[in-house]
């Protein structure tokens, strides 16, 4: 039996009694009033899932009441009604939100088939304000941690960042240092958390990809393009768009991105039209950005747009007063996800912890704290759960092997350049785990689509395993 509470806002009484016997009929709870007044308070008393809308009414018009409704009760579907209907009145009551457009004398099976569908849409905007409050509750209170001096400064840096009107923010640091988590903390800690935080990993794609992700692309515009598609700036709009990896973006789309900075506005792919959105780009790199401008893989002018607001962070041996907080915060999370009860770490081996060099950071150890829990039942971590080269202080060999995750790929640096450096440490990583792509991508620590780009760009994926 339908339960939804729907109110018809009309002046002739008779259109209100059709209307309202036809959908109480069919198991809806139905409130009826003739003027505008009468509809704002009621409204200021009762939630609706459905407002059926007059367009001329004794004491104000319908789009009056269409644009406080949209302002004040956003989920509350609209379907407007008028015997005076022309095109252009149906236009502009569809910018300012209305679900659909009945002509009286209304057709109660079409009024059936319209209400059905405009609830659905009310469902589904419930359901998406409903995940965005559990994503702000999730992430809202994304705890940076750390009592360094380092951390101290990003937090202090981060919280600024959040209030501020600040459109573009420059993430630096080495892969595993919580790029990702900071640029959560800045979002939901920020006036834009109700909008949409997406996330894109610049290097995952080719850059004909890049574009349609970012800008979308319109019927047509290629092969593959059956249908529009609104991209991932356009998703974000009133939010926060995440482009992680940066320093990978080709150069044409690098123009691209730099002239949506400048003017708010881009066209998808096909399109003619310009678009504009309100977003906060939060850009991200492990790479040296400012050598990438010398060596001409950069545009210059886009760094210094990008970092009006830079925030470098620091490496886990930069803070390592800050690991025994982050050792404990894991085996909380760990605990709770595997229903474990493993409370702390003896001192002689938090004191071996603390001191390894942890070269693959935060993702590192936290691989490291889940695997031990994976494998460990009892309430106490002790020195002889760590790897041998670990216990023993052996760094070299301890990253070689020592803890399965986030392991060090050594390369000898001599004459050669940074191509050459990257393509030797994928080399020797897919050759230390038998050319297995998923296992040399988390030795890396990147992931298994950037890992098959870079291969890609380098020539190796031709005949490579999967």
């Amino acid at each position: 039996m339908a339960h939804e509470r729907i109110l018809i806002v009309e002046d002739e009484k008779l259109i209100r009694w059709s209307i309202k016997s036809r959908l109480e009929d069919q198991g809806f709870v139905v409130s009826e009033v003739e003027t505008g007044k009468k509809a704002f308070e009621l409204l200021e008393q009762e939630d609706f899932d459905l407002m059926l809308l007059d367009f001329r009414l004794p004491d104000t018009t319908g789009l009056e009441i269409l644009r406080r409704v949209r302002q004040e009760a956003s989920e509350t579907s609209v379907v407007m009604m008028t015997a005076y209907g022309t095109v252009e009145s149906a236009v502009e009551a569809m910018k300012l939100g209305a679900f659909d457009y009945l002509t009286k004398p209304v057709n109660l099976d079409e009024l059936s088939l319209i209400v059905q569908k405009a609830l659905e849409t009310t469902s589904l905007r419930r359901e998406v304000r409903r995940l965005r409050h559990e994503q702000i509750e999730t992430h809202g209170n994304v705890r940076l941690i750390g009592r360094s001096r380092a951390m101290r400064e990003v937090v202090e840096l981060v919280e600024k960042v959040c209030q501020s009107q600040a459109t573009t923010v420059l993430l630096e640091g080495d892969s595993g240092t919580g790029k990702n988590v900071v640029a959560k903390a800045i979002h939901y800690g920020s006036p834009r958390a109700e909008r949409p935080f997406v996330n894109i990993t610049c290097s995952a794609l080719t850059e004909t990809l890049l574009e349609s992700e970012l800008f979308g692309h319109e019927r047509g515009a290629f092969t593959d393009a059956k249908t529009q598609k609104k991209g991932l700036l356009e998703v974000a709009d009133g939010g926060t768009a995440f482009l992680d990896e940066i320093g990978e973006m080709g150069m044409a789309m690098q123009s691209k991105l730099l002239r949506f900075l400048e003017e708010k506005t881009f066209k998808r792919v096909g399109g003619t039209r310009d678009i504009l959105v309100d977003v906060r780009i939060i850009a991200a790199t492990n790479r040296d950005l400012q050598e990438a401008v010398h060596q001409g893989r950069f545009r210059e002018d886009l760094y210094y747009r990008l970092k009006v607001i830079p925030v470098r962070l620091p490496t886990l041996r930069e803070r390592r007063e800050d690991i025994p907080l982050l050792i404990q915060h894991f085996l909380d999370h760990f605990n709770q996800e595997f229903r474990k009860n493993i409370k702390r770490v003896e001192p002689a081996a938090m004191e071996r912890l603390t001191a390894y060099g942890w070269p693959g950071n935060i993702r590192e150890l936290r691989n490291f704290i889940e695997r031990v829990m994976i494998l460990e039942n009892k309430e106490l971590i002790e020195l002889k759960d760590l790897p041998r080269a670990m216990r023993e202080g052996d760094e070299a060999s301890a990253a070689a092997g020592g803890t399965g995750a986030g392991r060090a790929v050594s390369v000898p640096v001599g004459e050669l350049t940074l191509e050459e450096m990257e393509r030797e440490a994928i080399v020797r990583a897919l050759e230390q785990v038998g050319h297995n792509q998923v296992r040399a991508a988390k030795l890396l620590g990147i992931s298994r689509d950037t890992l098959r780009y870079r291969m890609k760009k380098f020539g190796l994926l031709e005949g490579a395993r999967e």
